[in-house]
């Protein structure tokens, strides 16, 4: 039948026949893979194909809360686990049939670019209005943006990019400002003089989830107390802190110590004195078993100062000086004064041993520097107080895998503070609020005046006190609170009337390091604002490994460039990595040779289905015709995989689909399948249109399978073999459904020992050194059943042709040189045919 072509497009034609069916084409024998990615990228993006339609109401809907990473600039092999997990679930979802929304944000704000900015201009943010620096911030991480989008479109991403955000940007400040008033309408938001975690280095209060715990050796100190004229032995590991003891704390239950509760002890060169006090938080294993309580050497100190209503005095600034309460040793360092004040204990007898000890020291997240404890005026959010909400929530959604809702439901229990919204930094979402110059009264901003800069702004309005002028807050917003209200802007919240409809998120995307804090700070924010959850279920990815088996870090030197790997394998080679490496929030090591496994696949599944292209070009599938044993053998398998697939797929387990489809393609299709019915497809008749039928069926459920993993492979093979036109990806294509009248497993049991007779009398052919294509002159099957007799005599033709062999006979006796694998009393023989000279 004449065709004429369709369109035209590169190096593939789509043809159609005069009555309008698609004729298949043939595949190029070579191919550029990574060329061939970068092509399907930018025409996904041309065309569309992952856009969001808002107003489509008659698919359901599966929104992705996209974590919006920090534009460090470089995307790491972990990023690429998380966003191929994702991703994977996206596409997934979209070919069943949802209204995927799936979103990219850049969580802009933070410290590092603060850094960066003033290394390279040379100066200190102090040194320019607020305004100014941060416009040099902007500009400097909009660079690093475009560095990490490369890398999530050259990875495949199924991202809708005109749905694209910045937290920087004013309309995003704007709806984390309104969330602020709202909450703090709510009285979920408030300012006070409170102990919080401070990190020296940043000078910037810091969240309790912020805070990294780490062993450390370091030295316990026992210094000599003094009471009534005897010395009471202390253990510490601050001594610099003996300026800010407000009390001796001992347990009421040691003999050692109960009958000096109620006394003083003077504190060592000092005549000030400080009650002992029994606490039954003190350890009496630990050191002496007497304790300084301290204002404030770590958070037992903090409990006990409110406990026991114990005075506070502030030692060290926010710079980590010692302030004058240290007498001699102000204006010291922490080190500094913790060397001086031991030699100056040592000098007056006071110090009476040093010992080694491993204890677990709180650490800046972001510089690894020593955490503080201090007292100062901050914002907080009463994030205590929905504790049980939080612990109800975990339970009740959904979490891949399941076991990781326990890490969420022991962070929220283990708080004991509030959630410190309050930073001391420039580039972060200003905290909309002026302070009254006359009585301090706080005036926040009003909804219509958002987005504002209270640093740079200023507001025209009378105090009840009569005071017109106002000095706005110079603190800025934690930036876990701009993005931990990602679900609901994503739904369109508070522009959109019908946000809801995408809210509560479906899935909520996030590692096993940040459950403490963005899974957590997504769930108390939006039940405060909401009263309800963020999200309906949780994909939890672990960390990558090096090769030495330690997380991969650019410090350790196990680091390795996203760009390498892409440039040498493709980005699906390194997709199939990340969907095999392991169990889903599970630790996977990053080797080499998985990804090159990765590549030689897609090479095998292009010269497999090239080879099937070949055998079905210009075919038109019509009515399944007949068929024959081993097409319905491998079609039992194909539907049982397709069932097995859905089910991993939609339970995130996607190393068990991704790895059943590849070892099911390689080695049942390629291996097994093709070279059984090749005679078939060089033959003619209703043969030949069984095998080609099934081939045609088979390679597409195989491609669907396997786009969510590899999308820019079987996105090229669909559309040279299948696609109707430019609107036609096989990632709008339907998720295939189990075809439950292809299943027949009489047909696979006969087939599975067909095949097995094939297979391994091949695997003896070459262990002999015989080439496979080289002729038989007869086979012998001796079989010891006569059902299995049976079921070979079904497939004798297949055997016969596929092992080239004049003569297959079977015979229900025992006998044969080489048995069958797993099949019992089944073995061969065979001899090779002469060749006449």
């Amino acid at each position: 039948m004449p065709v004429v072509p369709l369109f035209v497009f590169e190096s593939w034609i789509i043809v159609r026949s005069k009555k309008g069916v698609n004729l298949l084409k043939r595949l190029p024998r070579k191919i550029n893979f990574i060329e061939n990615e970068k092509k399907w990228q930018s025409l996904w993006e041309e065309r569309g194909i992952y856009r969001y339609d808002w107003e489509d109401n008659s698919r359901q809907r599966y929104s992705i809360d996209t974590p919006p990473p920090y534009p460090s600039g470089n995307f790491h092999m972990g990023n690429v686990l998380n966003w191929t997990y994702f991703d994977m679930r996206a596409r997934f979802k979209r070919m069943q049939g949802f209204n995927v929304n799936f979103p990219q944000g850049w969580d802009c704000h933070g410290l590092p670019t603060e850094v960066a900015v003033e290394k390279a201009k040379g100066i200190r943010r102090s040194d320019l209005p607020p305004d100014q620096f941060r416009a040099l911030c902007e500009v400097w991480i909009e660079q690093y943006i475009g560095v990490m989008k490369e890398a999530v479109i050259r990875l495949g991403c199924s991202v809708d990019w005109s749905l694209e955000y910045r937290t920087m940007e004013p309309d995003y400040i704007r709806k984390v400002q309104k969330s602020f008033l709202i909450l703090y309408d709510k009285n979920m938001i408030y300012k006070g003089d409170h102990p919080i975690n401070w990190c020296p280095r940043c000078e910037t209060a810091i969240a309790d989830a912020e805070v990294e715990r780490q062993n450390r050796t370091g030295k316990i100190y026992t210094i000599a107390f003094s009471i009534e004229g005897e010395d009471l032995l202390i253990a510490t590991t601050r001594p610099e802190y003996i300026p800010a003891c407000v009390a001796i704390g001992v347990h009421p239950d040691d003999d050692r110590f109960n009958h000096l509760v109620g006394k003083e002890a003077k504190l060592p060169y000092s005549q000030r004195i400080v009650p002992i006090i029994a606490n039954a938080e003190v350890d009496p294993e630990f050191g002496t078993g007497s304790m300084m309580i301290c204002t404030y050497g770590d958070k037992a100190d903090v409990v006990a100062v409110a406990r026991y209503k114990l005075p506070v005095i502030k030692l060290i600034d926010e710079r980590g000086i010692l302030t004058n309460a240290a007498g001699k040793y102000d204006g010291m360092g922490i080190v500094e004064a913790r060397k001086a004040i031991v030699a100056d204990l040592d000098e007056l007898g006071l110090l009476h041993g040093i010992e080694s000890i491993t204890q677990e020291v709180g650490a800046c997240w972001r510089c690894d520097t020593s955490i503080e404890v201090v007292s100062t005026d901050q914002w907080f959010m009463r994030t205590m107080s929905l504790t049980d909400d939080v612990v109800r929530t975990a339970k009740e959604i959904k979490w891949f895998p399941d076991w990781m809702r326990n890490r969420l439901i022991d962070w929220a229990t283990g708080l004991e503070w509030d959630w410190v919204l309050s930073r001391q930094r420039v580039f972060a979402t200003p905290i909309p609020a002026w302070y009254c110059k006359g009585c301090g009264t706080i005036r926040l901003a009003k909804s219509e005046e958002l987005p504002v800069d209270p640093r740079v702004t200023i507001t025209e309005h009378t105090c009840e006190c009569g005071e017109t002028e106002w000095i706005g807050e110079s603190d800025v917003l934690d930036t876990w609170f701009d993005s931990s209200l990602t679900c609901a802007i994503h739904a369109g919240w508070p522009d959109r009337e019908d946000w809801r409809k995408l809210f509560p998120a479906s899935l909520h995307p996030s590692g096993q390091d940040i459950i403490r804090t963005w899974a957590y700070y997504l769930m108390v924010r939006h039940i405060s604002l909401f009263g309800e959850n963020a999200y309906d279920s949780v994909l939890i990815n672990g960390m990558v490994l090096g090769g030495d088996g330690r997380k991969m870090s650019k410090s350790l030197g196990n680091f390795v460039a996203t760009p390498e790997v892409f440039d040498k394998y493709g980005s699906d080679s390194a997709r199939m990595w990340a969907a095999t490496g392991g169990s889903t929030g599970t630790d996977i090591p990053f080797r080499w040779t998985d990804v090159e496994y990765g590549w030689r696949f897609i090479r095998k599944l292009w010269n497999a289905c090239r080879f099937a292209s070949m055998r079905l070009e210009n075919y038109e599938q019509g009515e399944k015709p007949q068929l024959e044993l081993v097409d319905k053998w491998i079609l039992t398998k194909l539907e049982n995989l397709v069932k097995l697939a859905t089910k991993e797929f939609e339970e995130c387990r996607f190393m068990n689909a991704a790895d059943a489809t590849r070892n099911f393609v390689w080695h049942v299709f390629c291996d097994h399948y093709l070279e059984a019915v090749k005679h078939r497809l060089y033959g003619e008749g209703e043969e030949k249109a069984a095998a080609q039928w099934t081939l045609h069926y088979a390679v597409k459920r195989i491609l669907q399978l396997l786009a969510p993993v590899m999308p820019h492979l079987t996105e090229e093979i669909y559309c040279t073999m299948y696609s109707k036109g430019e609107r036609d990806s096989i990632h709008l294509s339907k998720w295939p459904d189990q075809d439950e009248s292809l299943v027949d497993f009489k047909s696979e049991a006969h087939g599975e020992l067909i095949i097995s007779a094939i297979r391994d009398i091949r695997r003896e052919k070459n262990r002999q050194g015989i080439s496979l294509n080289a002729p038989l002159d007869q086979v012998f099957i001796y079989v010891s059943e006569a059902e299995k007799a049976d079921s070979l005599v079904l497939g004798i033709e297949d055997i016969a042709a596929t092992l080239k062999s004049e003569s297959v006979e079977i015979q229900e006796e025992e006998g044969g040189e080489y048995p069958i694998e797993g099949y019992e009393g089944v073995r061969f023989s065979f001899s090779v045919q002469v060749q006449k000279e």
